[in-house]
């Protein structure tokens, strides 16, 4: 063999021993207590240290910035090109587009059915001891905890549900509303995902506050309260509906519409007040301000919008005032989960965009086609 083959070939497997040296690590997940939830949300919420003695890199204060990370990104529902309609591509079986328009109807009767819905008062007609703050903190909490471990949004709407149709029946101590949280998440992650996290990822999360026993428990006592009930619509399952709607006329969807719809869905879950809201109200309100505020010139409603939605601009006010409110701060500034979620260049930075004030003549109803 020649000096110079030789070389080659030392050369070669000196670069496979490098190779095969470099381990990939392991990303380090973020454990949080919440333990005490402050009812000022100025205060710090949880103070505490890991096994090692190192104070947590996770640990949950109102207003507190995290690191960047990054997101999982979301998939388009809407298919761009020939076929984009109102209900996709009806060359696409998948979509049951000879079938959507009962399909929603059966939606909408079933959201507003009790069993499926919160009580709109519940933090002063049951709950002793958990206060709107607090339910709002342990909301942007799990925004994050669903970003750490990839969940989709069906998974994290389902989740404030779960918390709070059982917290309309069920009293709860402050300390058990993160085991509640995380139980809930543990449900409906085994409802909507492929691989869902295990119990003692959920454990991990927290810290080890609580035990897997305890989660596990939890998990019962949810599916017991809500008696096995768990298949809700939500406001992600009128979302993508309106959504092509709302993009009817256009050859390829916006995706700046499309997320800015999604950041919007996911600040209203912040608020309490929007708990009084069908889940179809609030998508459709979503829409609307979502619209306004990419073109404010333009009225953000349309009678196709009124026909599919089922709902006047007057019917969405309120709720397109609070969800305004929230986009601009004026309400949950200090919980910044979801604003960061939506401040990566995956999402558009949607939630850099504001809105002007919204002229009272655009809640006037239009008349139908």
């Amino acid at each position: 063999m020649s000096g110079q083959e030789n070389c080659v070939r030392m050369t070669r497997l000196a670069s496979k021993r490098a190779a095969e040296s470099q381990v990939e690590q392991p990303i380090a997940k973020k454990r949080t207590v919440l333990g005490e939830i402050s009812t000022n949300c100025g205060k710090s919420v949880v103070a505490g240290k890991n096994k090692k003695g190192r104070v947590n890199p996770g640990k949950l204060t109102c207003g507190v910035k995290k690191g960047k990370k990054g997101v999982k990104k979301i998939g388009i529902e809407a298919k761009s090109g020939s076929g984009f309609g109102v209900d996709g591509d009806l060359g696409d079986p998948q979509m049951c587009a000879a079938y959507s328009c009962d399909i929603y109807q059966y939606l909408r009767n079933m959201e507003a059915e009790s069993k499926r819905r919160p009580l709109s008062n519940y933090i002063t007609r049951v709950q002793k001891d958990v206060t709107v703050n607090m339910r709002a903190i342990l909301v942007d909490w799990l925004v994050e905890v669903a970003v750490e471990y990839k969940l989709l949004s069906d998974t994290l709407y389902l989740t404030i549900s779960y918390i709070d149709r059982y917290l309309s029946m069920n009293v709860l101590n402050r300390q058990k509303l993160q085991l509640l949280g995380v139980s809930s998440m543990l449900i409906a992650s085994k409802y909507e995902e492929i691989n869902p996290p295990h119990v003692e990822d959920f454990v991990y999360i927290t810290d080890n506050t609580y035990t897997k026993e305890e989660v596990v428990k939890m998990e019962a006592d949810v599916l017991k309260s809500l008696k096995f009930e768990m298949g809700n619509p939500t406001v992600k399952t009128f979302l993508r509906r309106y959504n092509s709607v709302a993009q009817e006329t256009q050859e390829a969807p916006s995706l700046k519409l499309q997320f800015l719809g999604y950041y919007l869905a996911e600040l209203s879950l912040l608020d309490y007040e929007c708990i009084k809201f069908l889940p179809s109200l609030v998508a459709a309100s979503v829409i609307f301000l979502a619209r306004f505020t990419i073109d404010s010139k333009v009225h953000p409603w349309s009678s196709a919008l009124q026909l599919y939605s089922g709902y006047k601009p007057s019917d969405l006010k309120d709720s397109v005032l609070i969800i305004q409110d929230l986009q601009l701060g004026k309400r949950a500034s200090s919980l910044t989960a979801v604003r960061e979620k939506y401040s990566h260049h995956e999402f558009k930075k949607v939630s850099e965009l504001t809105s002007p004030e919204i002229p009272v003549s655009f809640f006037a109803d239009i008349k139908e086609c």
